[in-house]
């Protein structure tokens, strides 16, 4: 880890994260560079919610709230800087290059301030936006309907309509429907399928071959889960997890 007054990047630190870990709801008065180097983890703003695995960080501008939580271990990578050379407002996905990853792994040593600005400004020229959809999954507030949500999130290939979910926890399933719309701005379909999504990130990132996770997250067949994914994300997950 490396603190530096006076220059682009002010910090640079890994942290191992186990299963379960986070970081509650936090801001920081510069901004922060976030992405994982193994393993991948969620960061979520009132924006929404990104999983970032080793080719994919988010930018957070200084003062924006976020929270971080992983679901199997991982190493977290965070860069931070006090300069924003293109001007992002709003939590912004950025392609992690090797070049980019290993500049940052580098800027964690002892340096001269000649080689530690180079280094600086070569990272900052190569912060570029990528396109990628959030996964917004929040919950419910009613208590019904956040049973489902819980169940849901701790097993996502649970394929229970909202009429069978309704007489597990006592509601009929047009009034866990209607909680789940009003309540998250999502319908059932929709939260639910962010939260297969979700949890199979975590999986790809893991290397877990396609064929298992999307058996493990509730699809019937590798096609239909690539289809899915493709469609809420705008790339097949090979492209997702592509340098």
């Amino acid at each position: 880890m490396i603190s530096n007054s006076g220059h682009p990047v002010v910090l640079v630190g890994d942290r191992a994260m186990a299963n379960g870990s986070g970081f509650a709801p936090h801001a920081h008065p510069v901004h922060q560079l976030a992405w994982a180097t193994a393993g991948a983890v969620s960061v979520s703003t009132e924006d929404g919610a990104w999983v970032l695995p080793a080719t994919r960080a988010l930018w957070i501008p200084a003062g924006v709230p976020h929270a971080v939580d992983v679901t199997a271990p991982a190493v977290f990578r965070s860069v931070y800087l006090d300069r924003n050379p293109h001007r992002w407002t709003r939590p912004t996905v950025v392609a992690v290059t090797p070049l980019l990853d290993e500049l940052a792994g580098y800027l964690t040593g002892s340096l001269e301030k000649g080689p530690r600005r180079r280094a600086e400004a070569v990272l900052l020229d190569l912060l570029h936006p990528v396109t990628a959809a959030s996964l917004r999954i929040p919950l419910p507030r009613d208590e019904r309907a956040l049973a489902v949500a819980r169940a849901l999130l701790a097993d996502p290939a649970d394929g229970r309509d909202l009429d069978a979910w309704g007489r597990t926890v006592g509601a009929s399933g047009r009034t866990l429907a209607r909680a789940f719309t009003a309540e998250t701005g999502l319908s059932f379909g929709r939260w639910r399928v962010n939260a297969r999504l979700r949890a199979a990130l975590f999986l790809l990132a893991t290397q877990t071959p396609v064929s298992s996770v999307a058996a493990r997250v509730g699809y019937g067949t590798p096609s239909a889960f690539i289809a899915a994914f493709k469609s809420a994300l705008g790339v097949s997950p090979g492209a997702y997890f592509a340098p």
